[in-house]
């Protein structure tokens, strides 16, 4: 599981270089998103455009990863192909996370 960081402006953008994040990555995604976030701006966005599946592991290491940001700091979610994007609309965790069609469409509320 290959995540890159970087910082822009007030936030830290997180990108999931795989096409899955399910049982098989699960742990390791969380471990890898505990190092990239450890330290950093109070908002994290993670971009998920490159991930085209999703299930019930990498949704709770998605949530994972929100709670070791603390209640400080938040994480938003950009990029979600309409697969993904349907995984967390029918499990209702688009009421836990603000969804951003695109890293463009969060940053510009970031700058707005």
């Amino acid at each position: 599981m290959q995540l890159t960081s970087v910082q822009r402006g007030d936030a830290s953008i997180v990108t999931v270089k795989a096409d899955r994040i399910d049982a098989a990555v699960a742990i390791q995604f969380k471990e890898r998103m505990r190092s990239e976030t450890e330290d950093g701006p109070e908002r994290v966005i993670l971009n998920l455009s490159e991930v085209s599946f999703i299930d019930s592991s990498g949704l709770g290491a998605i949530v994972a990863a929100m709670k070791q940001l603390g209640t400080e700091r938040r994480l938003d979610l950009a990029g979600l192909s309409p697969m993904v994007d349907k995984v967390f609309r029918l499990t209702r965790m688009d009421t836990v996370f603000t969804l951003f069609p695109s890293l463009d469409d969060a940053m510009a509320e970031l700058e707005g």
